[in-house]
C-alpha cells in the first residue's frame, strides 16, 4: 500500500514499548473509575487466525473508547493452557517417534505439555501485540501457572466443603477416541446417516391376556445397544394397536403404523377402529412383560425386561416404544433406575464391548430398514462421534440447594483472599441462583439472554472429570470404606499450598500422606486422579484475575460488593462455554455472575456465507494481510462491519 503500513507498523508498536505506553496510562487514570474488560483466555495451541484478530480487535477498541471517557480501563490478556487438545499435540510428536504415553513418567509427560502450550503462548503474544492490541502482554495470565493452579483448586475445594460435589454413575457423552468423558460445551452436531432397525421384543406375560405371545416393536438408531437392553418404555397416553404381520403379531403406536409398514416395505392387517381387544391406551401396559431377544443365551439375556411408563415417549417417529438401555441413555437411566434397574457397565473406553459380552445375532425377530440422517453429536475436537457411557464421574448437582456457608474468594494464604461473601440457604439451587443472574446481567444482543436462560434450564448436572493427564486434578481423597470423600478443611490448605509451591505435580502418590498430615491413614483412602473439565479453569480465571491482587489494577475497591467485571466480549459459541462455566462457577461460590454485561459476535463468513474453517479451506489469514497491507487494514475491516 501506499502508506507502507506493513512497514510502519512495527516501529509504532516499538516506541509504545519503549514509552511503556500502557503503564503510562495507567498512571494517568489512576484514581478513576474502573472499567473492567475480562479476557476470555484464547486457547494456546496453533497461529492466531482471523477469529482471534476479530475477538482481540473489538476488546481493543472497548478498552480504549472506556479510557478515552476517562475511566481506567486496564486489559491483561490470558490463554487457557491445559487439556486434550495440547495433549494430542504431543501424543502425535510421541507416535511420530514410537514412543508409547503410557510408558512415559507422568510428571514427564506433563512437563511436555506444559512447554508446548509456553511456546504457543509466546508466538500467538507476538501475533496479536502485531494487532497494534495495547495490554499488559509482559504479564498475562496463564491457566498453567502455579498460582493459577492452586486458584482452580481452591475453587475446587470451596465446592466440596459445601457438599456441591458427587461422584456417581451415569451416561454422559464419551469420546472413544480420546477415551474420555465430555461436557456439552465439548460437542457439536453434524448431521449422519445412521442404520436405523426396528427390534421385536415377544411378550410374555402382561395383564392384556391378547398380548401374550405378540411382538413389542422398537425403532432405534443406535442397534449397538441392544445388547444392554434391560426394559420397554410405553408413553401413559399414547394409543396402541396390535397389528398383523403375516404369522405374527405386532404391537405399537397407533399412529405410526404406517411409517413401520414404508420401513419394512410390507402392509398389516390392522383394525378399523380404536375399540374391542385390538386398541389400548399406554396406561393399560403397565406390567407386561417382555423377553430379550437374545433370550437363548440364557443368563443377563433370560431375566425378563418390564415395561415402564415413561412420559418422554413420544409418537414423532419410531413406533411409540423405546428401548430402555440404562448405560446409554440418559431417560433410559433415570428410568430404569427409578424401578431398580442399574447399568450393567460392559462398554469399555474405547467403545468397544467386553469381549465376554454377546452381541445381537441376525434373526427375524430383528428387521434393519433403510439408513437414517439426523444430527448426532461429535467431539469437537478430535470430530469423532460420541456415545452416551455410563462410567462413574465427579458432578456438580444443578438442582440441589446451595448450602449456608462462608465463601473466601480465593484460595488461603493470601491468593485472593480479598474479598467474601455468602450464600444463603434461600437462595436456592445453583440452577436457580443463575437464571437469576441471567436476569441480572445485560446481554448484548439482547437475544443472548434467551439463548443462554434456555441452555441453563435445561442443562444436565455438570460433568467436572476428565480421564486426562494434562489438566488440574480433581483433588479429593475419598474413603475406601464409605466412599465419601474427605472434607477437611485443613488437608484442604495443604493441598491448596502444595499446588502453588509445585503445580499440579504436587497432586501424586509421593506426597499423598504429606497431604493427608496425621490424622489419616494413606491406605485408608482413594487418591482421585481424573482432572478438571477445562472449562473448570477458564470459568475460575474470575478468582485468580480479578480478585487475586497479583495484577493490582484490577482490583476493585474496598468494599465493592458485586461482578468484579464489567464486561465479557467472546464469539457467541461461548453461552455454551466460557460464558457459563463462568456463571456456575461463581454463582456457587459467590453467589451472582462474575460479569455485569456480556457481548458476543458472530463468527467470519466467506463469500458465500458459510464459516470460515481450517478443515474447508476458506479462512484468510491475518498474519499473511498484515504481512502484505498492514494490520490496519484488518482494524478497520473489524471495526466497520456489524460484528453481532
Amino acid at each position: 500500500m501506499k502508506a507502507g503500513l506493513p512497514e510502519k507498523e512495527p516501529g509504532i508498536l516499538a516506541r509504545w514499548q519503549a514509552d511503556g505506553l500502557y503503564e503510562k496510562l495507567r498512571a494517568a487514570r489512576a484514581g478513576a473509575d474502573k472499567f473492567i474488560l475480562h479476557d476470555g483466555p484464547p486457547y494456546a495451541n496453533g497461529d492466531m487466525h482471523i477469529g482471534h484478530a476479530l475477538n482481540h480487535i473489538l476488546k481493543d477498541m472497548v478498552v480504549r473508547t472506556q479510557s478515552l471517557l476517562g475511566k481506567d480501563a486496564p486489559y491483561v490478556p490470558g490463554w487457557d493452557c491445559h487439556g486434550l487438545p495440547i495433549e494430542w499435540k504431543v501424543e502425535e510428536e510421541y507416535r511420530k517417534k514410537k514412543k508409547n504415553k503410557d510408558e512415559v513418567p507422568a510428571k514427564e509427560f506433563r512437563a511436555e505439555c506444559r512447554a508446548y502450550a509456553q511456546n504457543w503462548v509466546n508466538v500467538q503474544r507476538e501475533q496479536l501485540k502485531r494487532l497494534g492490541v495495547n495490554g499488559d502482554w509482559d504479564h498475562p495470565y496463564l491457566t498453567m501457572d502455579f498460582q493459577a493452579e492452586a486458584t482452580i483448586v481452591g475453587e475446587l475445594l470451596k465446592f466440596a466443603e459445601a457438599g456441591m460435589i458427587y461422584r456417581g454413575a451415569k451416561p454422559v457423552m464419551w469420546s472413544p477416541v480420546e477415551k474420555t468423558a465430555l461436557a456439552e460445551a465439548e460437542v457439536e452436531y453434524e448431521d449422519i446417516t445412521s442404520t436405523q432397525v426396528d427390534v421385536a421384543f415377544e411378550i410374555t406375560d402382561s395383564p392384556i391376556k391378547e398380548l401374550i405371545g405378540a411382538y413389542a416393536v422398537i425403532w432405534t438408531t443406535t442397534p449397538w445397544t441392544i445388547p444392554v437392553n434391560q426394559a420397554l418404555a410405553y408413553g401413559p397416553e399414547v394409543p396402541y394397536v396390535m397389528v398383523v404381520d403375516g404369522d405374527k403379531r405386532l404391537l405399537v403406536s397407533a399412529g405410526l403404523v404406517e411409517e413401520l409398514e414404508k420401513r419394512l416395505g410390507r402392509g398389516f392387517d390392522t383394525p378399523a377402529r380404536p375399540e374391542g381387544d385390538s386398541w389400548w391406551i399406554g396406561a393399560q401396559l403397565a406390567g407386561t412383560v417382555a423377553r430379550h431377544p437374545m433370550h437363548h443365551l440364557g443368563g443377563f439375556y433370560a431375566e425378563p425386561r418390564p415395561f415402564l411408563p415413561g412420559d418422554f415417549v413420544t409418537t414423532d417417529s419410531g413406533t411409540g416404544l423405546v428401548h430402555m438401555a440404562p448405560d446409554h441413555g440418559e431417560d433410559d437411566f433415570d428410568l430404569c433406575k427409578a424401578h431398580g434397574i442399574e447399568p450393567k457397565f460392559v462398554v469399555e473406553a474405547d467403545g468397544r464391548y467386553r469381549e465376554d459380552w454377546a452381541w445381537l445375532p441376525r434373526t427375524d425377530e430383528r428387521a434393519a430398514s433403510a439408513d437414517y440422517k439426523h444430527s448426532y453429536p461429535h467431539s469437537w475436537r478430535s470430530k469423532a462421534k460420541v456415545i452416551f457411557r455410563c462410567t462413574p464421574q465427579w458432578f456438580v448437582p444443578m438442582d440441589k440447594p446451595l448450602a449456608t456457608l462462608e465463601f473466601p474468594v480465593a484460595p488461603l494464604d493470601g491468593i485472593g483472599g480479598a474479598v467474601a461473601a455468602a450464600v444463603a440457604a434461600d437462595s436456592g439451587t445453583l440452577r436457580e441462583v443463575a437464571l437469576q443472574a441471567i436476569s441480572d446481567t445485560r446481554w448484548v444482543p439482547e437475544k443472548g439472554e434467551n439463548r443462554i436462560r434456555s441452555m441453563v434450564e435445561g442443562r444436565p448436572d455438570w460433568v467436572l472429570s476428565r480421564q486426562r493427564a494434562w489438566g488440574v486434578p480433581i483433588t479429593l481423597f475419598v474413603d475406601r470404606k464409605t466412599g465419601q470423600y474427605l472434607n477437611d478443611p485443613a488437608v484442604n490448605a495443604r493441598i491448596v499450598a502444595a499446588v502453588r509451591e509445585q503445580g499440579v505435580d504436587a497432586w501424586d502418590d509421593e506426597n499423598a500422606q504429606t497431604l493427608l498430615g496425621s490424622d489419616y491413614k494413606l491406605e485408608d483412602y482413594e487418591r482421585i486422579t481424573d482432572i478438571l473439565d477445562v472449562w473448570f479453569d477458564s470459568g475460575s480465571t474470575h478468582a485468580f484475575v480479578l480478585e487475586s491482587g497479583r495484577w493490582p489494577e484490577l482490583l476493585r475497591p474496598a468494599g465493592y460488593e458485586g461482578p468484579p467485571a464489567d464486561l465479557y466480549l467472546e464469539g457467541s459459541d461461548q453461552h455454551r462455554g466460557w460464558f457459563q462455566s463462568s456463571l456456575l462457577e461463581s454463582c456457587a461460590t459467590r453467589g451472582h455472575a462474575p460479569y455485569k454485561a456480556v457481548l458476543t459476535h458472530g463468527f467470519t463468513m466467506d463469500a458465500k456465507g458459510l464459516k470460515m474453517s481450517k478443515s474447508l479451506g476458506n479462512t484468510v489469514s491475518p498474519l499473511k494481510v498484515m504481512e502484505q497491507y498492514g494490520a490496519d487494514i484488518i482494524r478497520l475491516w473489524a471495526l466497520s462491519v456489524d460484528y453481532t
